[in-house]
């Protein structure tokens, strides 16, 4: 029976980030993982991360996921595919299938880092061909280039929800709504916007009533339900689509440690059967350690930390590092995830209503409800400034943790300031110098550069564009707001592509000057 220092199951962000702590400190290890792919879910994850540059901020997932991959080749980690670990103990042996082997393992210690399973919800026709998990769309736009259809109805309106959606009009599917059981949006204000503003509607305290279709989907009727989710007769809407997706949440994949004994409990708010364990990933069995989506549902950007977090406590519970060594290290990661644990978003605050931000600014309920700041309410956000000239207007109205924008801008023109959770703002005495860096590392694609009057009636508005084909200098078109809804006539005066801005292009549309506050979108003719 072979026997490593340390085995770890899961080879995605949190499994990997641990296996190459370890590794880095000397220890044996392997990675097993029932895919033909490592990385997890990083390698469809096409969208640039949020955080700090500490936690890979600005860089887009599946990048993310090589550059891991890269980290544990060259620390001497072990990884092996299509291998599904069907057996954890308490003496920490395992039983993993390895194609069509069966093989018998030791660890001096085990890191469980499974991950997540998608949650679905039945409802009539639920089983019809073209009802798929939003992960499951994700994996074959991205990770195999296939589209899930033509025509979607997207189920769910957090992160993965809105996240998967944009990705969808990316592919150039028609996304014809994202519907919602719940009263209001539960992912990330910047998602939302992106999305409403290519002109998807949301439907808030809505849900399926039934997927229409004989042998794959063919339409679907969503209707409005009361605050004890009961259907209100008379409010159905339907909509002819050939795929619905379903993003309503996700359950930790913790059969393993529950398996071994590990002492286990039923937390709502991380995503349902979790193992008690402490802030480093240390169950009630000693050397068995649990990192990642696993312990309670979160971003990639915490996973990785725990799993570094995981990789320095099993290090100093086998004796690699002395106590000293591994509280300091300890200590740094454990700032870092402090940071994206803060904000509107902290786990603490889940299922908590909130009327505003930090700064104590009410926040736009007609984001929370139809997914975009309404012109009447972004005035009010710090970052919203009017200025002689080229300068940054930034739409970011909740208290994420993030903070590129300050970082990249070579003058220095927006502050967020230590707690990367503060809503940016434009620096008073700064002179924006128009390079487009911030619109380009914005990973919420929450900043423009506007110049409200060229002196000929006209302003100029240069936007995120991430689409193709991409528009043309001369083309002409529609400007559309934040809802989506045409505002006016519009030309493209400016196209930029540059490597430094990965893959973000930036559009500058020429609009009459009074709708500069206004055009956040456009729409070519034809």
């Amino acid at each position: 029976m072979q026997r490593f220092d340390l085995i770890v199951v899961g080879a995605g962000p949190a499994g990997l980030s641990a296996a190459i702590e370890a590794a880095e400190k000397g220890m044996r290890v392997i990675v097993f993982d029932e895919n033909a792919k490592p990385g997890g879910q990083l390698f469809k994850q096409i969208h640039k991360f949020f955080g700090s540059k500490e936690h890979r901020a600005r860089v887009r997932g599946f990048v993310i996921g090589q550059q891991l991959l890269e980290e544990a080749d060259r620390a001497g980690v072990q990884v092996v595919l299509d291998a599904t670990v069907i057996g954890l103990y308490q003496d920490k042996e395992i039983v993993v299938k390895i194609r069509d082997e069966i093989h018998h393992l030791k660890g001096d210690a085990i890191l469980i880092a499974t991950g997540a399973s998608e949650n679905m919800v039945p409802f009539d026709g639920w089983t019809l061909p073209g009802v798929m998990g939003a992960g499951a769309a994700q994996t074959l736009m991205n990770l195999h280039g296939v589209l899930p259809g033509k025509r979607v109805l997207m189920l769910g309106t957090g992160n993965v929800g809105l996240v998967v959606s944009f990705q969808l009009l990316q592919c150039g599917c028609e996304v014809v709504a994202l519907a919602d059981a719940a009263p209001a949006i539960g992912g990330y204000g910047v998602h939302a916007a992106k999305v409403a503003r290519c002109g998807v509607p949301f439907y808030l305290s809505h849900t399926i009533r039934e997927a229409e279709g004989t042998d794959h989907v063919t339409g679907v009727t969503i209707a409005k339900v009361d605050e004890h989710f009961q259907f209100i007769p008379g409010t159905e809407k339907h909509f002819d689509v050939d795929t619905i997706c379903v993003a309503v949440g996700l359950s930790p994949m913790s059969q393993l440690l529950k398996m071994a004994g590990c002492s286990m409990v039923d937390d709502p708010k991380r995503g349902g059967q979790v193992p008690v364990c402490d802030e480093f990933g240390a169950t009630s069995i000693p050397g068995i350690y649990c990192a990642g989506d696993v312990s309670g549902i979160e971003e990639a950007s915490s996973a990785m930390i725990e799993g570094r977090m995981a990789g320095e406590a099993i290090a100093r519970y086998l004796g690699y590092i002395p106590e000293a060594d591994c509280k300091q290290a300890e200590k740094q990661l454990e700032r870092g995830l402090f940071q994206l644990r803060r904000g509107m978003f902290a786990p603490g605050r889940k299922g908590t209503k909130q009327e505003t931000t930090d700064e104590g600014i009410r926040l736009s309920q007609t984001l929370l409800t139809k997914g975009y700041v309404a012109d009447d309410e972004i005035e009010r956000f710090p970052g919203v400034t009017h200025r002689v000239g080229v300068h940054p207007v930034i739409e970011c109205t909740q208290n994420i943790p993030c903070n590129p924008c300050q970082d990249v801008c070579p003058k220095h023109c927006i502050s967020i300031g230590e707690n990367i959770t503060s809503l940016p703002t434009v620096v008073l005495d700064s002179t924006c110098i128009n390079c487009g860096m911030c619109v380009a590392g914005c990973s919420g694609q929450a900043i423009f550069l506007i110049d409200e009057d060229k002196g000929d009636g006209t302003a100029e508005i240069t936007v995120p564009y991430e689409f193709l084909p991409l528009p043309s200098e001369g083309d002409t078109g529609t400007a559309l707001g934040r809802d989506g809804q045409p505002v006016c006539g519009a030309s493209v005066v400016r196209v930029r592509r540059s490597s430094a801005f990965d893959k973000t292009n930036l559009l500058t549309i020429s609009v009459p000057k009074e709708y500069a506050m206004k055009a956040r979108f456009f729409k070519r003719c034809g």
